[in-house]
């Protein structure tokens, strides 16, 4: 879909506003919802999409696109595929259409708030991290990967191993930050 719903706010909404605020924007046409683990919106998203199906507001799960996020804490190659099946759990899906690594770094510890501590930011494995995201497409977790705020040349080293490429680089964009290059560079890649 060209257009989604985003599930993170701060502070946090409470689950029956977040559930509320979802079922809206079904109702109103939106079909492609982007949360992620950090956001503490996942358990929402699942529960508003049920409700949904029980109202009737959309016949299947198929017709929506749900995007969900590998947090920076869970960023090792022994702890992707579980943490895939929890933010599972909490949609209360079968699988999820984009499944993106969050950050280009791993925090070496779990982290509830940002910011974070310098010490924690450690440096990511991205080889070990991306055959363990490729997992999870194989595996029929996720029907998509990809990454978030990477930059051209986090994507030329994640290119030159990549079995599967990352389908999206998902970027904070607006009218006074439009990642010209990085965006350019991504359509190069077909990303």
């Amino acid at each position: 879909p060209v257009i989604g719903l985003g599930t993170s706010s701060y502070p946090r909404a409470d689950p029956e506003t977040a559930k509320a605020a979802i079922l809206e924007a079904i109702r109103a046409g939106y079909r492609h919802f982007d949360t992620a683990f950090a956001y503490g919106s996942e358990q929402d998203l699942g529960e508003a999409i049920a409700e949904a199906l029980r109202l009737g507001l959309i016949n299947s799960r198929d017709e929506l696109f749900i995007t969900t996020k590998l947090w920076a804490s869970s960023a090792e190659k022994d702890l992707v595929v579980p943490s895939i099946k929890a933010s599972l759990r909490n949609l209360q899906l079968e699988y999820i259409d984009m499944y993106i690594i969050h950050w280009p770094f791993k925090l070496g510890k779990e982290v509830k708030s940002m910011p974070v501590e310098r010490d924690l930011v450690q440096p990511l494995d991205l080889k070990s991290v991306w055959e363990a995201m490729v997992e999870c497409k194989k595996l029929g977790l996720a029907r998509g990967i990809g990454v978030s705020n990477f930059t051209c040349s986090m994507l030329e080293e994640l290119l030159s191993f990549a079995e599967i490429p990352p389908a999206v680089n998902q970027l904070e964009m607006n009218p006074a930050w439009q990642l010209k290059k990085l965006r350019d560079f991504c359509k190069a890649k077909g990303i």
